[in-house]
This record gives structure tokens, C-alpha cells and sequence, in this order.
């Protein structure tokens, strides 16, 4: 190298190593990572993260945050198209709504990146490099599948998507993702208004019939809302079907938004569960031996959605299963007649608060919120010793978390599955069988 080529190289790392705020660049992406970005790399070589962009694509962005490891940016245009980009289908994201953050990838794609994702989280979060083969579950359908939607309420009394990273509405287009019929006279030119400030939220239940109430958005850590105005109800409450059996419960009780996904996850909760045995962790007891009585735990259960699940797997030949449910929101505990002949307990409460009080299960499954279920949760269900677990995590650091707290207290992951029931998103299911380590 000569002394000029020294200076120039010099001249062009000082160059890098004075990237700022607001400067634009070109990148390119090579993976996705976790949140949806995708990753590429800034002038100085540290690492770029970009919403909007995927593996392939050749970006100008603009630097928003710089740090001594890593950039993020804002994509400002396309250069080159990589082979996953497609043209949106999701008008609310053509107009900047942060609804379908994968509304130019390709869904074929979806699968794999998911899949990427989860395990360079499994490696990062948890350290694990031989996590077992990761079943891929596509949920149908792509577009049209959610049944509920939380609307913001701008100040002329508008329902709509907020924009990403903005208290802005999207108010005059609907997302692509809701089922249709959803927000019909909610959302749009001609909608009807609600009170400035407030949330909507609308839901399409088994029926066919939909819900919409108005209601004051929870206090930050809450679960629980208040109900303002009930606008639309053509029955006391929702009433949704899964895996054989019927829950009724308001509105604004939780349940999976994608239309397939209850049965997908019950489907998997009997084939996991079930093929590690039934309540008395071996054989099925013998008819001439007295009945076995066992226990499951549905933690986060929500309205007991897994109840019936639970109940039948862990039941041995001849004997009985009790199951506890247990969710701190009090629209939970409400009887469900769909649950008639299961011996079923609910408990409002924190989990944490209430596993140790419980009867030692055979069984669990728990359900936890984003933030994921934590190593006091972790520890108390661990030190019930059940049989078999059954987590799933809708994060999959949070998730990646709780499976290297699972490793510490004496349980291994034998089965993962990525369930893709948020298609057009970044958003994904895990669902880990967990059993005691040999």
C-alpha cells in the first residue's frame, strides 16, 4: 500500500466512524432479526438495523439512533428489490399503519424467516445451539384471518390503526388482516364517530355475529378495561368454538385473534401432551387397579380454552383429572356451560402468587402474556415437578428466556414449533414440550 492509499483508507474509516444522526447510507440486508428489522451493516462495519427492509434488498437509509455497537435507520427508498419483496396487500400499511409490518414479504418466505429468527434467539437469549428440529405450523389463512381488532379514536371522534411509532391514525382504510365484516361502518369516510381519546374494539365471534364496545383504555400494567358505551351486541357476549366445546365471554376478554388458531393450538396440546403419557406418567392404570386421581395446571388460561385439552390427556384409564385454571382477569373466571362435566377450578390471580398453593400436576400449560412468563413462574411450576409442559411464548426473546430458565430448573425442550398465526407480520407463536431432564 502506498502512502496515498494509507491516508485515503484513513480518510474513509475517520469518514465511517463519524456516522451521525440523519445521515443516509446504503445498505444491504442479509437477515431478519427480532421486531421484524432487517439487518445489514453501516459504512463503519457495526451492525444496521432497518424496519422495512428484508434479506436482499438494497436500501438507502437514514440514521436514527447510532451507537457505539449499532445503528438503527429509516428506510428511505428501495435501490434494488431483493427476491422476497412483493407488492403490498394491506392498504392501512400503504398509508403507514403498523399493522402488517410483512405486507411487502413474500408469505411463501414467511415460514423460513420466523423459523431464523427464533433460533438466533434460542442462541443469543439462551444459549442453546442444539434446540431440537423446529416444526414449521402455517395457519390459514393468510389475509382475512383475524376476528378482533383494538381501534384508537383520534380527535374528530375517527376509529383507526395507529401508525407506526406514532399516536397518528390510519382512519379512512381497513388492515388487511381482519376477518371480513369486521369494522364495516367503523372504519372509513362514512363511519359513525366515538368520544375522542377512546379505544373500539370489535369482535367477530363463531356466530357470525359481531361485537363493538367502546371502552376507556386500561391503566399501563393492567389487563382490566372499562366498558364505555356498548355499540353493537347482538347477544349477551361472544360465544366462540374450539376443539369441540363453546366459550361465552365480553368482548373484551382475551382469545386468539386468527380465526384457526384455538383449534391449531388445542390440535397440538392433545397430540404433544398425549404422547407423553397420561396422568400417572406411565402406563394407563389396569381395571382391576384402584383409579388414579391426577392434576394439570392452565396457567394465563384465560376463558379455558386448553381446559378440555388438559382434562383429556392427563386423565388416566378409570381415573379423574381436576383442573386449575388460573388468569388474573376476573372476565376468565366467569362459568363457561361448555365446560359442563370437567372438574375445573378457576383462580383469578397472578400466577406467581397462587402455583404454590396448588395441588401437584401432572400436567401444564401455560400461556404467558409477551413479556413472558419469568423465572418465579418458571420456578414455582418447576418445583411442582409435573410430567410434561406445555409453554407457548408470542415473543420469541421473552420466549428464548424462559426456556434457558426452564434448562436451570431441571426441564429440556423435546419438541418446538413455530406457529405462524399472525401471517403479514412479525409476529409468531413458539410452543415448546417440555419434559424433566433424564
Amino acid at each position: 500500500m502506498t502512502a496515498t492509499d494509507h491516508n485515503f483508507a484513513k480518510d474513509q474509516s475517520a469518514a465511517a466512524g463519524s456516522l451521525s444522526k440523519g445521515q443516509s447510507f446504503d445498505t444491504t440486508i442479509e437477515r431478519m432479526g427480532h421486531g421484524g428489522v432487517g439487518i445489514g451493516a453501516a459504512p463503519d462495519g457495526r451492525v444496521c438495523f432497518v424496519s422495512g427492509a428484508f434479506p436482499g434488498d438494497h436500501v438507502t437509509v437514514t440514521a436514527t439512533k447510532v451507537k457505539k455497537s449499532f445503528v438503527e435507520a429509516a428506510l428511505s427508498s428501495v435501490v434494488q428489490p431483493g427476491p422476497y419483496r412483493v407488492e403490498s396487500v394491506c392498504p392501512a400499511a400503504q398509508r403507514g399503519a403498523g399493522c402488517c409490518d410483512f405486507a411487502e414479504l413474500d408469505p411463501a418466505a414467511e415460514p423460513d424467516i420466523k423459523v431464523a429468527v427464533l433460533l438466533d434467539q434460542l442462541r443469543r437469549v439462551a444459549h442453546i445451539e442444539d434446540a431440537p428440529d423446529v416444526e414449521t405450523i402455517d395457519v390459514a389463512p393468510h389475509r382475512g384471518w383475524r376476528t378482533r381488532v383494538r381501534l384508537g379514536v383520534d380527535k374528530q371522534g375517527r376509529a383507526g390503526l395507529r401508525k407506526r411509532g406514532s399516536t397518528e391514525l390510519v382512519t379512512d382504510v381497513a388492515c388487511s388482516q381482519l376477518i371480513p365484516g369486521l369494522v364495516d361502518g367503523r372504519v372509513g369516510p362514512d363511519a359513525r364517530t366515538f368520544n375522542p381519546g377512546a379505544e373500539v374494539i370489535a369482535v367477530m365471534d363463531s356466530d357470525g355475529n359481531r361485537h363493538v364496545v367502546e371502552t376507556r383504555k386500561a391503566p399501563r400494567g393492567r389487563r382490566i378495561e372499562t366498558i364505555r358505551e356498548v355499540i353493537e351486541a347482538p347477544t349477551e357476549n361472544v360465544v366462540q368454538r374450539a376443539d369441540g366445546h363453546e366459550f361465552r365471554f365480553p368482548p373484551t376478554a382475551f382469545w386468539q385473534a386468527h380465526v384457526g388458531a384455538p383449534d391449531v393450538y388445542t390440535s397440538l396440546a392433545r397430540e404433544w401432551l398425549g404422547a407423553e403419557g397420561h396422568g400417572n406418567g406411565g402406563e394407563p392404570e389396569a381395571a382391576d387397579e384402584p383409579a388414579v386421581h391426577a392434576v394439570a395446571w392452565d396457567l394465563y388460561g384465560g376463558v379455558g380454552l386448553f381446559v378440555p385439552a388438559l382434562a383429556d390427556v392427563t386423565t388416566p384409564q378409570g381415573g379423574h383429572t381436576a383442573v386449575y385454571s388460573v388468569d388474573y382477569s376476573p372476565a376468565a373466571a366467569a362459568p363457561q356451560p361448555g365446560l359442563a362435566g370437567i372438574d375445573v377450578h378457576f383462580r383469578t390471580a397472578k400466577v406467581e402468587q397462587v402455583a404454590s398453593q396448588l395441588p401437584q400436576p401432572a400436567s401444564v400449560i401455560l400461556d404467558p402474556p409477551r413479556t413472558g412468563a419469568g423465572n418465579d413462574v418458571v420456578a414455582a411450576v418447576a418445583a411442582a415437578k409435573p410430567q410434561r409442559i406445555l409453554h407457548i411464548g408470542c415473543d420469541p426473546a421473552t420466549f428464548a428466556r424462559d426456556l434457558a430458565a426452564w434448562s436451570e430448573h431441571g426441564y429440556r425442550a423435546k419438541r418446538l414449533a413455530m406457529v405462524n398465526a399472525f401471517p403479514g407480520t412479525h409476529h409468531f407463536e413458539t410452543l415448546a414440550l417440555l419434559v424433566p431432564l433424564a
